[in-house]
């Protein structure tokens, strides 16, 4: 694949997240701050954070100002001298896509900085013949893949050694295409110095979104946490790796995660690469969310929110 040296924008710098590089800096550094680190401080994990054996995060990817105090929940989790290599994978809004696609640039900007494409990965990613290419403009107008890059700059700023990223935008697979794609993918996801963020946001609720669904079995309950029980029964399934009961669900739910393509892609290259049944992957792999949030509690029809999650996925000892 030509590069020829292309840098993508930070297209969405100055509206979904401020431009200026030290205000920026200030925001990250005080949401990864106000993030627990111990259960005793109040984390939910049992493990003290930052954890030197995640294999993936899932992050939200909506303006700063509304998921990114929750987002740190995820990046906190992340310990930068563990790993060398960082793919991204994030849900298509803007063009239709059935597979998957890497970037054909070098480089990504940010505020802070720029981060280096690995190029090696992804011409091997495309020699499969399964992968496509997007477009820059496809690359710049998707917000998915862009809201993270801040977050891994920051993160990773302390690591002594360089790293590389692989943005993959993925689109709107079928359950055997997640199967597929995450196969390609966990040879990958089984080297213990790459890592893989997952980007979703959870419920879009509200007639603006075209979904108004209410857990049937409590049909009297406020809005808002109708849409809370919703997201933690799938959020659960995804805590326990299943693959099937997360794509039996969306199904019985019509739950609107955007990240839910890259969510079974995940969860399918952790199936293929730890062990295949639930059981066997549970023993060695444990899943947890951190932080769940919403953009606004809802009490009224005419209202709207988005949900907003974070969690890690860690290799533990059998």
């Amino acid at each position: 694949m030509d590069t020829s040296g292309i840098n993508r924008k930070a297209s969405h710098a100055g509206s979904w997240y401020t431009s200026n590089s030290k205000k920026l800096n200030k925001e990250l550094e005080g949401w990864l701050e106000a993030v627990p680190t111990t259960p005793e401080d109040g984390s939910l994990s049992e493990f003290s954070l930052p954890i030197s054996n995640a294999r993936a995060i899932i992050a939200p990817h909506a303006g700063y100002s509304y998921s990114g105090p929750t987002a740190a929940y995820a990046y906190k989790c992340i310990d930068p001298e563990a790993y060398d290599r960082i793919f991204i994978l994030g849900p298509s809004h803007h063009v239709y896509l059935d597979g998957c696609a890497v970037s054909k640039c070098t480089e990504y900007e940010t505020p802070l900085g720029t981060l280096t494409i690995d190029k090696k990965v992804n011409d091997e990613l495309l020699e499969t013949g399964h992968f496509t290419t997007m477009s820059v403009q496809t690359d710049e107008d998707e917000h998915s893949i862009e809201m993270h890059l801040p977050y891994i700059y920051k993160i990773m700023e302390g690591k002594s050694t360089p790293f590389t990223v692989v943005p993959i935008l993925v689109g709107a697979l079928s359950t055997t295409k997640e199967e597929f794609f995450g196969k390609l993918l966990s040879p990958y996801l089984k080297n213990p110095h790459t890592l893989f963020i997952v980007s979703s946001d959870f419920c879009h609720w509200g007639s603006r979104f075209s979904y108004v669904y209410r857990q049937p079995s409590n049909p009297s309950q406020p809005i808002h946490a109708s849409i809370e029980a919703v997201d933690r029964e799938g959020m659960k399934l995804i805590e326990d790796l299943d693959v099937q009961g997360f794509a039996q669900y969306l199904r019985r739910t019509r739950n609107t995660i955007c990240g839910r393509h890259p969510i079974g892609v995940l969860l399918n290259a952790l199936k293929d690469a730890y062990g295949g049944e639930v059981e066997n992957l549970r023993q060695g792999l444990q899943c947890r969310f951190l932080r769940y949030a919403q953009s606004s509690r809802v009490v009224s029809e005419r209202d709207s929110s988005v949900s907003y999650a974070s969690a890690y996925v860690c290799a533990i000892a059998n």
